[in-house]
């Protein structure tokens, strides 16, 4: 069950943790409240112009074509214009949070195809890292994907059914599928070159370069039970990137519930794999 309002806003401000959460709906949702200052501007187009030199090279074409799509470069995106547009294209829209909120609230949101992003931007001071998850992540990340059919659906149905499957002790499971395909995930299609889908690579400007770009970086073709075995990094560069053959990999991952069912059954409370030895 979720965490009311008023308990979740006194856990974010004993962790400190940046967003105003004591103006929550019950649903965890706020205003956008469009009242951006002329800073503010011009850090998310110092962002999006620097980010988009990588992605125009480095991102799967979806993501490119969702970014032409929504137009997201100019300024800061009002969330409502943006909605209208994913509404027509997939069912989706977006609705602003303060940051962070709680997983089964998440989970809603999700399966009725709400996107929850930031409505607050980092300063000029954190533009190559951020603890907290914001504005630019969430939406500049995560928001051009959903123009894409296939993505879209698998993120409804991870809404759906990740309760379900965290429930039978698959938490820690589960999540590792989340971050290494919707934040980390790479794609190569038959014929294609390695491409970034993942929002985590998107909205950094580092780690998106070495995902694709180093010799260093440790690429292994996806695998639903090994992804979800796998341990992963959340304050450094990945030690393994999975890589998918289509989008249809996640859709399908989804379709087969038992599946999973299965693995968390297989490997619940057993060691994770260590991501530098698959």
């Amino acid at each position: 069950m979720t965490m009311s309002v008023a308990d979740y806003a006194r856990e974010c401000a004993a962790q400190g943790l940046r967003g105003d959460y004591s103006v929550c709906r019950a649903d965890f949702t706020v205003e956008q409240s469009y009242n951006y200052t002329a800073d503010e501007q011009a850090v998310w187009r110092t962002l999006c112009d620097r980010q988009t030199k990588l992605t125009q090279e480095l991102a799967h074409q979806s993501y490119l074509d969702g970014v032409a799509t929504l137009g997201l470069l100019d300024r800061i995106p009002d969330f409502g214009v943006v909605s209208e547009k994913l509404r027509k294209l997939t069912g989706w829209e977006i609705v602003a949070v303060p940051g962070l909120i709680p997983a089964p609230a998440f989970f809603v949101h999700l399966a009725n195809r709400r996107f929850p992003v930031t409505n607050w931007l980092r300063t000029k001071q954190e533009l190559d890292y951020i603890v907290e998850p914001d504005m630019f992540h969430d939406f500049f990340g995560h928001v051009p994907a959903l123009t894409q059919p296939v993505f879209a659906d698998f993120m409804q149905m991870y809404g759906e059914k990740a309760e379900h499957l965290i429930a039978l002790g698959g938490d820690e499971m589960i999540s590792r599928l989340y971050w290494y395909t919707v934040e980390y995930g790479l794609i190569q299609e038959a014929g294609q070159p390695l491409k970034a889908f993942g929002a985590g690579l998107m909205s950094s400007f580092a780690e998106l370069q070495f995902a694709i770009e180093s010799k260093d970086a440790h690429h292994v073709p996806f695998d639903l039970e090994t992804v979800m075995r796998t341990s992963y990094e959340i304050d450094k560069f990945q030690r393994a990137y999975f890589v998918l053959s289509s989008f249809d990999v996640l859709r399908n991952a989804f379709q087969n519930v038992a599946d999973m069912a299965a693995i968390i059954g297989r490997h619940k409370g057993k060691p994770a794999l260590d991501p530098a030895k698959l």
